[in-house]
């Protein structure tokens, strides 16, 4: 099979790109599935019911969450209705779950979304609960598994890929919208420190520069806001699996002016 994610999808500019290449691309590509991540996409903190019916229209299978899950209450009773994930080392106790398993020409793909520790809200230990969900998935003959770690620490990333290398088909890190050089192939495992945002490029991490440079100057904290007009990207990870392990995968780097840079995985 042959399954892409998306990295943060950032307000407007993000719902965009997706309306303008998506489509295309998975025909271009022949992508079976689709994964992305949710948690900025509703003027970039959270997911409403209509963005969230939006983005699956554009041909998104299932969308996973971060520290912005719960900025919109919109996204409470969506947990249960729409493919969406939150974060599955929140407490048991917590609306939703974070893994998910979707039958796709004739095998089967889970979809787990962690989070990290540092900077990041309370939850369970995200280590314990991905060796523990892993090796639950693999007593039922679940051999393709991906993982977005929503984490701040390149560290946190790095550690759980050392981990569970082999074990599962892909890491890709997203939540700091900056893309990391660093897409390789271990062990049949695909992992990437973050994926990067796919929304506004000219800025600062998808947000009006005003803000974030004042309070560098002033340490004075403002509202984010999402750009009027931007130059606008789509930053996609695509991963061919066979039998619980990658042994292709490369980045697409989409511009709105129609550009597009290919970025193969490197084997290591």
């Amino acid at each position: 099979m042959k399954i892409a994610f998306i990295g943060d999808i950032l307000g407007q500019p993000g719902r965009i790109m997706l309306r303008d290449y998506l489509k295309k691309i998975k025909e271009e590509e022949k992508i079976d599935f689709v994964i992305a991540n949710y948690e900025n996409a509703s003027h970039g903190f959270g997911l409403t019911l209509k963005n969230a019916n939006e983005l699956f229209s554009y041909g998104i299978d299932v969308m996973s969450g971060g520290n912005h899950t719960w900025d919109k209450k919109d996204i409470i009773p969506l947990l249960d209705t729409h493919e969406l994930l939150r974060p599955h080392n929140y407490p048991d106790d917590v609306p939703g779950n974070g893994l998910r398993v979707y039958d796709i020409k004739g095998e089967q793909l889970a979809v787990l979304n962690l989070m990290g520790h540092y900077a990041m809200p309370y939850t369970d230990n995200a280590f314990r609960c991905a060796k523990n969900t892993v090796q639950e998935l693999h007593g039922k003959g679940i051999k393709n598994i991906f993982i977005d770690f929503h984490a701040e620490a390149t560290s946190e990333k790095r550690a759980l890929m050392m981990m569970l290398q082999g074990e599962v088909s892909g890491i890709v890190g997203t939540h700091t919208h900056v893309g990391t050089d660093d897409f390789q192939i271990v062990n049949g495992t695909a992992y990437m420190s973050d994926i990067g945002l796919t929304g506004c490029r000219d800025n600062v991490i998808g947000m009006d520069k005003e803000v974030p440079i004042k309070q560098f100057l002033t340490g004075l904290k403002g509202h984010f806001d999402i750009p009027k007009k931007c130059k606008k990207i789509l930053q996609m990870a695509v991963m061919q699996i066979n039998d619980g392990r990658c042994n292709e995968a490369y980045k697409l780097k989409i511009f709105d002016d129609n550009r597009v840079i290919k970025t193969e995985a490197w084997l290591d």
